[in-house]
């Protein structure tokens, strides 16, 4: 994939539940390093267009590429190859695997990506470094607070270097102090990664780590 090449194209993009449509003809881009919010009531098509992306709903129309390469005609397979390595997803209620210490979770997808030892190990201790929680790397998620469990998340996304984040209301279940600190943090990494980043939050005030902001209603894009 050249520079100038989205990382992510969305066009035109339609997808129905029976006579409901929930996405009517939605089309817009993210370049490499660049944050993206979306906002939008519950109902506007949110959820669905962060399926759609992630590989988890199929569409009706339209097309998604992703880092130069049109999902529509991956199957399952390579759907979840997509998902290991290319396209992360951090999640309002964290999803981290409660028999597992920070310290594998975010080996976890390494793991899965067949990453040798000795790389997955230098990779989780730099990012632990990164969420500054290296004092707390042997701690299940039961001894760790929402904002530690979140940052945990976060390194977990980062760690097979993908090309774009997808974060589903990452502070909808932390504290406002705490959410602006995960905020911050966030920033922070997609900017010295340089790893494209769309932002789903019913908040205004968390688009301001955002370079530009999207807003769904019914399915349609309103205004960007």
């Amino acid at each position: 994939m050249s520079d100038c090449e989205p990382v992510l194209d969305v066009s035109e993009l339609c997808k129905s539940y029976g006579e409901r449509c929930v996405l009517n003809h939605v089309s817009f881009s993210l370049k490499k390093g660049e944050r993206v919010g979306l906002m939008g009531p519950s109902g506007s098509g949110k959820s669905t267009l962060l399926n759609a992306i992630g590989g988890i709903d199929r569409f009706d129309e339209g097309s998604i590429s992703i880092g130069g390469n049109d999902i529509a005609g991956l199957d399952e397979k390579a759907l979840c190859a997509l998902r290991r390595g290319t396209v992360s997803t951090i999640f309002q209620f964290f999803h981290l695997l409660p028999t597992l210490s920070a310290r594998e979770n975010i080996e976890l997808p390494l793991q899965l990506l067949g990453i040798e030892e000795e790389k997955r190990s230098g990779t989780v201790s730099s990012l632990l470094e990164e969420i500054q929680l290296t004092h707390r790397a042997d701690a299940p998620p039961s001894e760790l607070s929402g904002g530690e469990m979140q940052r945990v998340a976060i390194a977990r996304a980062l760690a097979p270097q993908p090309e774009l984040i997808l974060a589903d209301e990452p502070t909808g279940n932390l504290d406002s102090a705490t959410g602006e600190t995960i905020l911050d943090l966030l920033e922070q990494l997609s900017d010295k990664h340089g790893i494209a980043l769309l932002l789903v939050t019913h908040s205004e005030s968390a688009t301001r780590i955002c370079d530009r902001v999207i807003h769904l209603k019914d399915g349609e894009i309103v205004d960007s």
